[in-house]
């Protein structure tokens, strides 16, 4: 049995254009003669790999708490793929995955919004991406929106360098965060052995 640990490390991610750099405060050091150590982080909920509840897009979408965990862990396929997938696409390759599916595409993994009807309809739970955004450039909004409509998690700027296609458990539980749009997540992939 292999784990691959396919998260981007919170703090040293650079941000997704436009969003905040993460902090950190050292509170106490033992360095500095306190009794123990202690810091406290600053971070968009969006940061290095993390999931999009349906709230990301919709106002009345689930939260990030909100979200049965199931959906977080359970068989996946991960597919290498170049560029951006259109709904055609979708319709020849989810007939061949887990409800839950990973891109991976070198940081270029997208959708556009025809992909995403063809998700919206397709019982996928969760669709996630090494790229830092599922959407592609172009299509961002209406994509997000078909996605957070059928109430599907996103799992995004994933760190997929040595993993190959196949099927694997995945585990990529998101922080608690009551009423918010989304939290970082370990995202782990489990090769069980099974044929990969």
């Amino acid at each position: 049995m292999n784990f691959y640990d396919i998260s981007r490390d919170v703090l040293t991610t650079q941000p997704y254009s436009g969003d905040p750099k993460p902090e950190c405060t050292v509170l106490s050091s033992i360095d500095a003669g306190d009794a123990y150590n202690m810091s406290q982080v600053t971070l968009c909920t969006h940061q290095a790999t993390h999931i999009d509840a349906p709230k990301h897009f919709d106002n009345d979408g689930a939260d990030i708490a909100g979200l049965r965990l199931s959906r977080f862990y359970g068989k996946c396929t991960v597919v290498t793929i170049d560029g951006i997938l259109t709904g055609e696409d979708m319709e020849e390759l989810l007939p061949h995955c887990k409800k839950r599916l990973i891109l991976h595409g070198d940081g270029n993994a997208y959708l556009t919004s025809s992909a995403a009807q063809v998700i919206a309809q397709s019982g996928l739970t969760l669709i996630g991406t090494d790229a830092p955004s599922i959407a592609a450039p172009f299509d961002e909004l209406r994509t997000h929106l078909e996605l957070a409509r059928a109430d599907i998690a996103v799992l995004e700027n994933l760190y997929l360098n040595g993993v190959k296609d196949g099927i694997y458990t995945l585990c990529a539980f998101p922080i608690k965060l009551s009423n918010l749009e989304a939290a970082p997540c370990r995202a782990i992939l489990i090769d069980e052995g099974m044929g990969i």
